[in-house]
C-alpha cells in the first residue's frame, strides 16, 4: 500500500478511536415493524457522526491523491490486513466512503449534473429504505402506489399534458427514460409501417428499400434523428432496441450546441428521398454541456409532418419548469409524445429520481404486462391497481415519495427559487470568465452550466493544458471541474465546464474556483 493509502486508513482508524464501534449492536434487528425505528435510531446516529467525521477528514470537494491510492485504501479496509468486521463495519466504512467521495455540496465541486440533495429529500428516502415498498404490485406498496399515481398526474400538468390522458412512471434516470421513449416510438411507428406488433414479432428485416413494407414483414430502414450533441443514451437505446446505433442520424448544431431546425428538416427530407422511415426525433432540453434547449415547437411541427414520434430528453432542462423565469425556455414541451425528466439534477433529490411521461396513455400499450402472481386480472377488476405494465423494471423503489415530500415542503415556488439561484450563479461565473484575460467563455449560460477554457501562451497546447489542469485540481483535492470537447477539428476543442447546482454557493466562491483554474493552468505551463 502507498504512503497516501496508509495515511487514509490510519485517519479512519483514528476517527473511530482505533476502529472501536460506537455502541452499535450488530445483531439482526430489522428496520420495519413497530420496533424498527428503535433499532434504526442508534445506527442512524452513528452514520451521521461518521459522515461528519469523513467530511472533515476529506477537507474539501474531493480527497487529494490519485485513483490508485484511493482504490488501495478501500481495498485495505474492505479486505486487506486492516479489514473491518463486525460492529465497526458501519462506522468505519461510512467514514471511508465520506472521506473518499466527491461532495456536490462543496462550492468547488461543480463538474457534473450531480446535485447536493436536500436534507428533507434524504430524510424522506430513509423512510422508503426502512419500509422497502416495491412498486410492482399493490399489495407490496398500497400507499406508495397511490402516491406515485398522483405525483405523476401533477408532473404531467407541469409539463403541459392533460393529466387525465397522460401516463408515466418513475425511472432510474434519463437513460432508462430515453430507452422507454424510443421503445414506444419503435413499436408505434415501425409497427404501423410494418403491419405487425413489434413487441411480439420483433423488428422486421431492415433494408434500404423504398417502400413502407406494409404487410411484407419488412420495413423501410428506421431512422432516429437527434442533435450531434444529444446524450449518448440515444445511441445505446437504438442498439438495445435492435435498430443499431447507425440508425441514429446526427443533426448539426449551432454554436450553443442547439439543434439546427433547418438541418433537421433537410435530414427528414433526405430520409423521404431514400425511402427511409423517420421513427423518432429526439430533442434535447438541457444539453449536458451548455444547457442548450433545442427548438421544441419546430421539432414538434416537423415530427407531425413526417409521422415521427417526438421524444424530448429534458433530464436536465426539465428543472426549468419550476422557475417562472426559465419555464418559457421549454415552450412546446407539451407537444412531445414522451418526455424524460430527472429530479436528481435540477430537483435536488438523491438518485434515482427519473420520470418518464407520455402525452397519451394509449401509446403505452406495448409495455403492458400481466403476471398472475403480481397483477392478476381479477384483482384489477376488483379495484386493486398495478403499476407493473408502466415500467421496464419489476422490483422498483418508491422513488416518488421523496419527490412528493419535497414538493409539498417547498412547493413549486420554493424549488423555483433554488433554480433561479443556480442560474444567477452561472451568470455571475460567466461574467468572471469574460472579465479574466486568462479565460475564454464559450457561450452565455442557458440554465446553470457554462463552458470555458484556460488560455495558455501556446495556443497549440490548449487542449493538452486544459485537460491536464483539471487532473491537477483533482489530484490536489482542490476542485472538481468538468471537461468536454466541442464538435469540429483542430486545437481548442477541449473545454472546461462548471455545472452549478448548489443554490447556497456564493458568487465569490465561484470566482475563487475560477481563479484556482487559472492557477492550475499556469502551474501546468510552468511544468512543461
Amino acid at each position: 500500500m502507498t504512503t497516501e493509502a496508509e495515511a487514509l486508513v490510519t485517519a479512519v482508524d483514528e476517527a473511530l478511536g482505533g476502529a472501536a464501534p460506537r455502541g452499535i449492536d450488530t445483531g439482526t434487528a430489522l428496520s420495519g415493524g413497530v420496533d424498527g425505528p428503535q433499532a434504526l435510531e442508534p445506527l442512524v446516529a452513528a452514520v451521521l457522526g461518521a459522515l461528519a467525521e469523513g467530511a472533515g477528514r476529506r477537507g474539501g470537494p474531493i480527497a487529494a491523491g490519485r485513483p490508485g491510492e484511493t482504490a488501495a485504501a478501500v481495498a485495505e479496509v474492505f479486505g486487506g490486513a486492516s479489514a473491518v468486521t463486525g460492529a465497526a463495519a458501519l462506522d468505519r466504512l461510512t467514514v471511508l466512503l465520506a472521506q473518499g467521495s466527491a461532495d456536490p455540496a462543496d462550492a468547488s465541486c461543480a463538474a457534473h449534473l450531480h446535485c447536493p440533495p436536500l436534507a428533507v429529500a434524504v430524510a424522506a428516502d430513509l423512510a422508503v429504505s426502512a419500509l422497502n415498498p416495491s412498486q410492482d404490485s399493490w399489495d407490496q406498496a398500497p400507499a406508495a402506489t397511490a402516491l406515485e399515481t398522483l405525483l405523476l398526474q401533477e408532473l404531467a400538468r407541469l409539463v403541459g399534458y392533460d393529466s387525465e390522458r397522460a401516463a408515466g412512471v418513475l425511472t432510474s434516470g434519463g437513460t432508462e427514460s430515453n430507452l422507454m421513449g424510443l421503445m414506444l416510438a419503435r413499436d408505434r411507428v415501425l409497427g404501423a409501417a410494418a403491419g405487425r406488433q413489434i413487441e411480439l414479432a420483433g423488428v422486421p428485416g431492415v433494408g434500404s428499400g423504398t417502400g413502407t413494407g406494409t404487410g411484407t414483414g419488412r420495413a423501410a430502414r428506421p431512422r432516429i434523428l437527434a442533435s450531434a450533441t444529444a446524450h449518448f443514451s440515444v445511441q445505446r437505446a437504438a442498439a438495445l432496441l435492435g435498430l443499431g446505433e447507425d440508425a441514429v442520424l446526427p443533426v448539426p448544431v449551432d454554436h450553443q450546441l442547439r439543434m439546427d431546425p433547418e438541418a433537421l428538416a433537410a435530414a427528414l427530407d433526405g430520409c423521404a428521398e431514400r425511402g427511409e422511415l423517420p421513427l423518432a426525433i429526439v430533442a434535447t432540453a438541457g444539453n449536458t454541456d451548455t444547457g442548450a434547449i433545442d427548438p421544441l415547437r419546430a421539432c414538434a411541427a416537423l415530427a407531425a409532418e413526417h409521422g415521427a414520434w417526438l421524444h424530448v430528453d429534458a433530464a436536465y432542462g426539465g428543472g426549468a419548469l419550476l422557475s417562472d423565469r426559465l419555464a418559457p425556455l421549454l415552450d412546446g414541451l407539451g407537444l412531445a409524445d414522451s418526455v424524460s425528466l430527472d429530479w436528481h439534477k435540477l430537483g435536488w433529490q438523491p438518485a434515482a429520481a427519473g420520470i418518464f411521461l407520455v402525452r397519451h396513455s394509449e401509446t403505452y400499450a406495448s409495455l403492458a404486462r400481466r403476471a398472475v402472481y403480481l397483477n392478476p386480472a381479477d384483482d384489477e377488476e376488483a379495484g386493486y391497481p398495478s403499476l407493473l405494465g408502466l415500467s421496464l423494471r419489476t422490483t422498483r423503489r418508491a422513488d416518488a415519495f421523496k419527490i412528493a415530500v419535497t414538493l409539498r415542503t417547498l412547493g413549486r415556488e420554493g424549488l423555483g427559487r433554488l433554480v433561479d439561484a443556480c442560474r444567477e450563479l452561472a451568470e455571475s461565473g460567466a461574467r468572471t470568465v469574460r472579465d479574466h484575460p486568462g479565460l475564454e467563455l464559450h457561450s452565455e449560460p442557458v440554465l446553470t452550466a457554462f463552458l470555458f477554457r484556460y488560455l495558455p501562451a501556446d495556443e497549440a497546447r490548449s487542449d493538452e493544458i486544459n485537460a491536464a489542469l483539471r487532473r491537477r485540481l483533482l489530484r490536489e483535492g482542490r476542485a472538481v471541474v468538468g471537461r468536454t470537447e466541442l464538435p469540429g477539428e483542430g486545437p481548442g476543442r477541449v473545454r472546461l465546464k462548471l455545472t452549478l447546482l448548489n443554490p447556497h454557493t456564493t458568487p465569490a466562491e465561484v470566482e475563487r474556483l475560477l481563479h484556482a483554474v487559472v492557477a492550475a493552468g499556469r502551474a501546468e505551463e510552468d511544468a512543461l
